[in-house]
């Protein structure tokens, strides 16, 4: 069962990265818009984080799909926000943004020790 279990999470992986990859490059905002890139790359660590502790047994799979919902909301927000300033966040969304994502961190933190 465990084995099953890693291959379809090594497979899942394998298929958000090409996806990513795919996406970056069809996205040119990536580069052209830092305070969107430096949200959404927080938000990929902290996804990394909450699989990585559910992995380890260090949270259950009810605080995993908590957190996963957080970041999910998270995400939306800045893409909400972008629609409304040409593909941009301002600095002050970037600000509002990192709080929320600072609370979702403390919250992986906690839940795993």
């Amino acid at each position: 069962m465990n084995i099953k279990r890693s291959l379809v999470i090594a497979a899942m992986g394998t298929g958000l990265t090409l996806f990513g990859v795919a996406g970056a490059s069809a996205d040119p905002w990536q580069y052209n818009h830092p305070r969107r890139v430096e949200v959404n790359d927080r938000l990929a660590n902290q996804n990394y984080r909450i699989d990585r502790d559910y992995r380890d047994g260090a949270i259950t799979a009810g605080q995993a799909r908590y957190l996963h919902q957080e970041d999910r909301y998270i995400r939306g927000q800045e893409r909400f926000d972008a629609r409304f300033d040409g593909g941009h966040i301002t600095p002050a969304e970037q600000r509002a943004l990192n709080q929320d994502e600072n609370g979702v961190s403390r919250q992986i933190y906690r839940d795993a020790h």
